[in-house]
C-alpha cells in the first residue's frame, strides 16, 4: 500500500511517498481503508522530533519509532479481528489512533473507533478525532465548563480553538475567541459572542474577567493568563507556542502547576485522551448541526509533506485535510446552529 513515511527526525523534507507492508489485524483490531486523514501538530512534532522530550514520549530517541505519520483519519471497515464486536466490515468509522493514517489503510483498536457522522463527508470527518477531543475533553473535564460562564480561548481559529468555541457555546457560555485580524470574522460566524485581535491588543491586559481560559496559542505566561481570571477560575493548558527545543511549552505548563498550589485560581495542562464515547458524543453534537468542521485546504496524498508545510506556519484557519482515496460522495454538514437539541442531562 501507498503511505507517507519517514525515517529520520527533520523538517517535511524527510516524507516520502513510499511502499509499504499493509498492516495486519490483531484479534481485538479494525483493519480501516483510509478515505481521508488530517494532522495536526502532533504529527509534525514527532516528525521533527521537537521539542526534544517529545522522543522520549515516544517518537524514537535516534530515528522514529513509527515511520508512517498521521494520527486522525476517516474511512470504510474493511476487515475486522474475531474479538471485534462493535464493527463489521462496510461500516464507515473515524477516529484518532496515534499512529500511521497518511497511509491508504491502518489498523486500530475498536476503541479509538466510532462510526461516523452521517452528515459529514470523510474529508469532514477526518477533520474531527484528536482537534474536537481536545477541545471537549479541555473545556468539560479540566475546565469543568458551566452555562453562563466567560470563557476565553487563545486561538480561537485554529484546528481545535474552531472546535472549542462551537462547544463552549454549546455548553451555554459566553464566548471570546482570541486570533488574528483576517480571522476575526470567521471566528465571529463560527458563535463566538466576542473576539480579541492580538496584533492590536494584549487580552492579559485588558479589564475583563473570565471564569475560564483555555490556552491553544500563543505565549503567554500562566501569571499574565490568572490577571484576567475570576478569583476561582480555570486555565487549561493545550500545548501553546514555544521556541524551546529540549521541553517546548512543558516549562510553562510546570510553571503553571506549581503556582496553582499556591493560589485559589486553578491552572492546569491536558492531556488529550482516545475516547470512542466521545467520538459519540461529538457525533451527536455534529448530526445535531451544533458542530461543523471548519476546513481550509486539501491535499492529495503525495502532497502530504506540502499540508504539514502549510500547518506549520501556523496560518491554517481550522483544519487541513489529506484526501488519502476517493469514496462515494456522502451529504454535506448541516449548516451551524448554536445549541444542540440534544437533552440537557447528556451535558
Amino acid at each position: 500500500m501507498k503511505a507517507i513515511a519517514h525515517e529520520e527526525f527533520g523538517s517535511a523534507d524527510v516524507l516520502e511517498l513510499k511502499e509499504v507492508r499493509k498492516p495486519d489485524v490483531e484479534r481485538d483490531e479494525v483493519l480501516v481503508r483510509v478515505r481521508a486523514a488530517s494532522p495536526n501538530p502532533w504529527d509534525w512534532h514527532f516528525m521533527r522530533g521537537l521539542p526534544y522530550i517529545a522522543r522520549l514520549a515516544g517518537a524514537g530517541v535516534r530515528k522514529p519509532k513509527n515511520s508512517v505519520l498521521g494520527s486522525d483519519m476517516a474511512g470504510d471497515v474493511e476487515a475486522v479481528g474475531n474479538e471485534v464486536t462493535r464493527f463489521r466490515p462496510g461500516d464507515e468509522v473515524f477516529g484518532f489512533v496515534r499512529v500511521g493514517t497518511f497511509a491508504e489503510y491502518v489498523s486500530a483498536p475498536e476503541e479509538l473507533l466510532a462510526l461516523k457522522p452521517a452528515n459529514l463527508s470523510f474529508q469532514q470527518a477526518a477533520t474531527v478525532p484528536l482537534a474536537a477531543l481536545t477541545a471537549l475533553q479541555g473545556l468539560r473535564d479540566v475546565g469543568e465548563i458551566r452555562s453562563g460562564q466567560r470563557v476565553l480561548i487563545v486561538g480561537a481559529s485554529g484546528g481545535v480553538g474552531t472546535f472549542a468555541v462551537q462547544i463552549a457555546k454549546w455548553f451555554g457560555a459566553d464566548v471570546t475567541g482570541v486570533c488574528s485580524t483576517r480571522n476575526l470574522e470567521m471566528v465571529r460566524s463560527i458563535g463566538a459572542d466576542s473576539v480579541i485581535d492580538y496584533t492590536r491588543e494584549d487580552f492579559t491586559r485588558r479589564g475583563q474577567k473570565y471564569d475560564l481560559i483555555f490556552q491553544l496559542a500563543g505565549t503567554a505566561s500562566p501569571s499574565a493568563c490568572r490577571r484576567v481570571l475570576t478569583p476561582k477560575g480555570r486555565l487549561v493548558l493545550s500545548s501553546g507556542d514555544s521556541p524551546g527545543r529540549f521541553i517546548g511549552p512543558v516549562d510553562r505548563i510546570i510553571k503553571a502547576v506549581l503556582l496553582s498550589l499556591f493560589i485559589g485560581q486553578t491552572l492546569s495542562p491536558l492531556d488529550t485522551k482516545p475516547s470512542s464515547k466521545d467520538l459519540k458524543f461529538l457525533r451527536e453534537l455534529i448530526e445535531a448541526g451544533s458542530v461543523t468542521p471548519v476546513i481550509d485546504r486539501t491535499y492529495p496524498l503525495r502532497e502530504a509533506a506540502d499540508a504539514i508545510r502549510y500547518l506549520e506556519t501556523g496560518r491554517a484557519r481550522g483544519k487541513v485535510v489529506i484526501s488519502v482515496s476517493a469514496a462515494p460522495t456522502t451529504s454535506k454538514a448541516a449548516p451551524w446552529k448554536p445549541r444542540a437539541q440534544i437533552a440537557p442531562e447528556n451535558r
